[in-house]
């Protein structure tokens, strides 16, 4: 008897390595994973099909998509605005159409003219526009944001938001279900018993969402005026304030393209509370107030491309003379790492801005793990000192210019919620390298010859923290 079930036992066991090492094979699209996972499979019965299954296996995109379904029937949206108009280029950026085309392609939201983006740099400057146009809202005010503490400056937006819908406002708040976390009380406990409708974005369950996170930040006030960036809302961002400080830049939208950032939150409100909002009051008349091209860009693990992703690999391909690149966290992957030292041995000017601190050892650890291969090439890569620097943005050939929520890491480019802004504008894209350059006169350049020379302690420390980069 002890031989039958010892035999029942390692056939089950065979089939199962079987069973993983034929769906790794087939799945995995990076042959190097695939023969990792086919080998823990074989060599390791039941441990490694057990982390195959548990760590290996993509579900990102079936469970968003369920959650989808879950959440009701897709929107649609109604007939807001006149037919489309596509934007034409002016002939000054008529070299970026190939990254035109392949936005076009991947993007489900036009590119929209005739828009105003204004940097607001740190809260002192982007919480009082954001209070004030909060303050002036009369119809509908809607804010999705990753973290929005309790403390003084998260009460002030709490009082704003409860004051607005006193007054009959439609006030609607997304708060990401780990982002409301860092502080106590939370910003949802604060407005219970206000007019405010108030959701979370999917509830942290055992077993599940922890890495699923909306890390959009949107503010719409009756349609016509936008915030969106880096900036979450707390005491963090005062830069003149106490300790923790965090340096940031937020932006404030005006044109048409706040018809996309509204439609972003309106989805996402969909998916919170599963309630569909199409109506034409949401969608007001938005005429043309400046010069700037700009394209809302959605992105999420609902999406089945990775569209942040590919535009960042496009506009890198596409520059001619310059790319700067100011990012708080870097983990690049093999795609991104070719992109950037094609474009240094083209000879394009690639200069890349980090904190000099991060606020997460173990992801700077990892970044600087990646550094020397780009050094080697010739980019150019600055530590900007203290307070920690969370601001975020591209820029390619000073005329093309990426802003918005997404970092350079798999947690944005594969696994976040993210909204991104592409801009095509020569002021704009000017004002950004104005600051990069500002940046970098206060900065430490980082030398191949530092990174050569750390200890073997600390490169075995980043190496290892480098294994986790796409869980990081």
């Amino acid at each position: 008897m002890d031989h039958v079930l010892w035999g029942l036992l390692i056939a089950s066991l065979t089939l199962l390595s079987l069973l993983s090492a034929g769906h790794a094979l087939i799945n995995k699209r990076d042959p190097r994973a695939a023969l990792g996972w086919i080998v823990a499979s074989i060599a390791i019965p039941l441990l490694g099909p057990f982390f195959y299954w548990g760590m290996g296996v993509n579900r990102i995109y079936s469970r968003a998509r369920r959650w989808h379904r879950e959440a009701g029937k897709q929107m649609t949206w109604p007939n807001t605005e006149k037919p489309a108009v596509p934007a034409i280029l002016p002939i000054q950026l008529y070299f970026l159409k190939e990254l035109r085309s392949l936005s076009d392609r991947v993007v489900s939201a036009p590119l929209r003219s005739g828009n105003v983006i204004t940097p607001l740099e740190n809260g002192e400057n982007a919480y009082p526009a954001m209070l004030a146009a909060i303050d002036r809202g009369v119809s509908s005010i809607h804010l999705c944001t990753y973290i929005f503490d309790g403390d003084a400056t998260g009460r002030r937006f709490v009082t704003a938001l409860a004051r607005a819908a006193d007054r009959g406002v439609e006030v609607r708040v997304i708060i990401d279900s780990l982002g409301e976390k860092y502080s106590r009380p939370t910003a949802r406990a604060l407005l219970k018993g206000s007019g405010v409708e108030c959701r979370n974005f999917l509830p942290l369950r055992p077993g599940g969402y922890l890495n699923l996170r909306n890390h959009r930040k949107i503010l719409v006030v009756d349609g016509l005026v936008g915030f969106t960036g880096g900036m979450n809302i707390g005491n963090r961002h005062m830069i003149n304030g106490p300790p923790p400080q965090v340096m940031d830049l937020h932006f404030q939208v005006t044109g048409p393209v706040v018809a996309d950032l509204q439609r972003t939150f309106l989805e996402d409100w969909r998916f919170a509370k599963g309630e569909q909002l199409t109506d034409q009051r949401f969608y007001p008349d938005l005429p043309a107030v400046g010069s700037a091209l700009v394209r809302a860009v959605s992105d999420g693990p609902d999406k089945q491309f990775r569209k942040l992703h590919w535009i960042i690999l496009g506009a890198i391909s596409c520059a001619k003379t310059r790319v700067t690149i100011v990012t708080p966290y870097f983990i690049p992957d093999r795609p991104l790492i070719a992109a950037l030292v094609t474009a240094a041995l083209r000879g394009v000017a690639v200069t890349l801005v980090l904190p000099e601190l991060n606020n997460l050892p173990y992801v700077q650890w990892a970044s600087r793990s990646y550094l020397w291969e780009l050094l080697q090439q010739g980019i150019r890569i600055y530590a900007q000192p203290a307070p920690f620097v969370h601001t975020k943005f591209m820029v390619i050939d000073e005329s093309w210019s990426l802003i918005g929520s997404a970092n350079l890491d798999p947690r944005s480019l594969r696994l976040n919620f993210e909204l991104d802004l592409e801009v095509y504008d020569l002021d704009f894209a000017g004002q950004l390298e104005q600051r990069c350059a500002a940046a970098v006169a206060s900065s430490r350049e980082i030398t191949l010859a530092e990174m050569d020379g750390r200890s073997l302690p600390v490169k075995m420390r980043d190496a290892a923290a480098k294994l986790f980069s796409p869980y990081l």
